[in-house]
């Protein structure tokens, strides 16, 4: 990726004063590091919301502050949470001969036969790792080829990612990064009445209801006793 240079001026506009900065098209941000002081500075909003957009936490980008350049990284970003844009940027002044730690991206890349041949599914474990390095040498992102994922089970860590003797990974060598699983699968278990041999339990509480055949028979009874009392009378 091309050097990125933002240009930017002094200010003075502080707190609530900086909405004025924002409707002329400015964009206000801020430079602090270990050996910078903060800085209060504005760019054009156009520019810095195009530019920007290109570049991720561990891109190197410069500003130019009236003429003086400041290697830096973007360590925060405020949004106008319904556009979307730009409201505010801090800016961590670095030094190029210093090394630092940061956060890469990882972005996976290539083929699993794991998942094209056995339906797997990708776990991923690490979505960053952390690094150490020299500004300049601090890498935009780090890929990972997922091809060596041939069969369930396999998986790539930490130990197996290099990225030459000017970065050092700062992350356990153990940690997972991704590998291939099972896909989860979920049975769905039959209902206890519907199981073979299972009873039916009225809830408490609750008369069971009778059979009509049942019914009948209570209803026949006192008929069928008038009828032996009429017998026992004629004898």
């Amino acid at each position: 990726m091309e050097k990125v240079v933002l240009k930017a001026s002094k200010r003075d506009v502080i707190g609530k004063q900086v909405k004025a900065l924002r409707r002329e098209g400015k964009l206000p941000a801020v430079i602090y590091g270990r050996h910078t002081e903060p800085i209060n500075v504005s760019l054009d909003a156009h520019i810095a919301n195009l530019a920007l957009s290109k570049v991720g936490s561990s891109t190197l980008v410069t500003i130019d502050v009236d003429g003086k350049e400041y290697p830096a990284l973007v360590r925060e970003r405020q949004r106008n949470y319904i556009k979307g844009s730009l409201i505010h940027v801090d800016f961590l002044a670095v030094s190029l001969t210093e090394k630092l730690h940061a956060e890469v991206r990882i972005e996976l890349t290539g083929t699993s036969l794991a998942v094209k041949d056995f339906n797997a599914v990708l776990v991923t474990g690490l979505h960053s790792l952390s690094v150490e390095c020299l500004p300049a040498d601090l890498p935009e992102h780090i890929t990972v080829d997922i091809s060596p994922l041939a069969k369930v089970g396999d998986g790539i860590h930490v130990r197996d990612i290099s990225l030459g003797d000017k970065v050092r990974i700062m992350d356990d060598p153990d940690d997972m990064i991704v590998n291939a699983t099972y896909a989860k699968i979920e049975v769905e278990e039959a209902p206890v009445a519907a199981a073979e041999g299972a009873v039916a339990v009225p809830a408490e509480g609750v008369e069971p209801e009778l059979s009509v055949e049942r019914g009948k028979k209570e209803e026949e009874a006192p008929e069928e006793g008038a009828k032996a009392e009429k017998a026992e009378k004629k004898k």
